[in-house]
């Protein structure tokens, strides 16, 4: 909703337990609802394997179209509400796991989200989360309604909060987490505006990227499908080899079901097979427990071949074919909706604050402060009106900044790159040295409102 900043057909949002329904919100000329049972069977639409979680899932799934900006460039699959205890997952009549991860195995990115103020990871959704494994790249951790608690009570429920995913996700890297108050009112709590700012702006940046990489990731998950079925190939053409002819098929069938963890690690050592690139054993052996070992085919070395070829030749050849397919299309980005909110004009994230302050003031931004810096500039022992690199030196690195950052600042105080710094060069170093302790970036080049008064027309005419 905070999106697209208008309602979607089907929205229902409140404190209270709302939505039970997976609602696909998409794109279209006309407003309207499509249900679940219609979905499934039109060619259009990318949902028709969902028909295998039967009557119970499709009555409470449906797609949302409206003509949103937004959803011209990506869709969004709105999941349902999360609650504590065991009544929710008993009453939902179809595997909502499952579920999960058919959507996360599809999607460009997984936003989870929770609330600053009651923050609780209920055994469903530790279950929920569970399955979003071998996605975790894909996840992203939306903190909201972080305006409803103050400075203190944030960073503890943050620390709670990354205490209880390293709990569930079960991955060596910390995950990304945005602060913020994703909604249209008034903040409660002031306080953190700007980490708010600039946290929606990294999520929207995360966002606006995913149809560019869309070819990408679809290549990704080619190469990642033709792996698994290559190791799935291996497997089921040993199961097949390793059955009677006649007698005790039944009996072999437990034994090699059993044996499955040793089989995979053979299998590794005579392929030269990762370990990662096998399906899980648990799971594995679930749906093996209802398979016929002899209607398996043996392993055909001529189709593990072109697999192989396709791998090591053909896939570099179409990365290629992407990459200038991208360079001569125009940047797709997301647009519309709160993508729009922060683009441009003085509430543009950043304006008026570090080196951006004073853009749009016809007086030099650092006329105010330099009074202050010519008394220090004085105590230098300026010859002819200027003071060596070796004295500035001496004052600049009182800011206790690294090398590297004051090694910048110089270049861009030293407008006329004579080695020596004026007194505005001094100053305009002075206050580059501020925004940098102020905890704001140093921009690439001396942008046209920073440049010294007295040094503007032959600055601007050597440019």
């Amino acid at each position: 909703r905070y999106l697209l900043e208008q309602d979607f057909p089907g929205m229902r949002i409140g404190p209270e337990p709302t939505t039970d329904s997976f609602i696909a919100v998409m794109y279209g000329e006309t407003e309207g609802n499509i249900p679940g049972n219609a979905l499934v069977v039109d060619p259009k639409k990318p949902f028709r394997k969902l028909g295998r979680f039967g009557n119970a899932f499709l009555n409470r799934f449906m797609c949302s179209q409206l003509p949103n900006e937004v959803l011209k460039s990506i869709s969004i699959i709105d999941s349902p509400g999360i609650l504590s205890g065991e009544k929710q997952r008993i009453s939902r009549g179809y595997d909502f796991c499952q579920v999960l991860q058919w959507f996360a195995e599809r999607v460009d990115r997984i936003i989870l989200l929770f609330d600053a103020h009651k923050l609780d990871i209920s055994d469903e959704f530790s279950e929920a989360i569970k399955s979003f494994r071998g996605q975790d790249d894909k996840i992203r951790v939306v903190l909201n309604k972080a305006d409803q608690v103050d400075t203190q009570q944030l960073m503890r429920v943050y620390g709670a909060l990354m205490w209880s995913l390293g709990k569930v996700i079960d991955t060596p890297e910390v995950l990304r987490v945005y602060i913020g108050s994703f909604w249209a009112h008034p903040l409660r709590n002031t306080d953190n505006r700007r980490l708010f700012e600039a946290e929606a702006q990294d999520l929207f940046r995360d966002i606006q990227s995913l149809p560019q990489k869309a070819a990408v990731r679809k290549l990704n998950d080619l190469i990642k499908r033709a792996r698994l079925a290559k190791v799935h190939a291996y497997i089921i053409s040993y199961l097949k080899k390793e059955m009677p002819s006649v007698f005790g098929k039944e009996n072999k069938k437990k034994e090699l079901i059993n044996k499955l963890p040793e089989i995979y690690i053979q299998l590794q050592r005579e392929y030269h097979i990762s370990a990662g690139d096998f399906p899980e054993v648990k799971k594995m052996q679930e749906q093996l427990e209802n398979c016929d070992f002899t209607k398996f085919h043996s392993l055909k070395p001529k189709l593990i071949e072109t697999v192989d070829n396709m791998l090591a030749n053909k896939i570099a050849s179409l990365m290629n074919l992407i990459r200038q397919e991208e360079s001569n299309m125009p940047t797709e980005m997301v647009h519309g909706g709160a993508f729009d909110g922060t683009m441009a004009g003085p509430f543009g994230h950043g304006y008026g604050e570090g080196a951006k302050e004073g853009a749009d003031e016809e007086e030099w931004v650092v006329a105010k402060d330099k009074p202050a810096y010519d008394e220090i500039f004085y105590t230098l022992s300026p010859i002819n009106g200027k003071i060596s690199g070796i004295s500035a030196k001496k004052e600049m690195v009182a800011s206790k900044l690294p090398n590297s950052v004051l090694g910048k600042i110089w270049k861009l105080a030293d407008c006329d790159g004579d080695g020596m710094l004026d007194d505005e060069e001094f100053a305009l170093a002075k206050h580059l040295i501020k925004i940098k302790l102020d905890g704001y970036e140093l921009p690439g080049t001396l942008p046209s409102h920073l440049v010294p008064p007295s040094h503007r027309k032959p600055f601007q005419t050597a440019e």
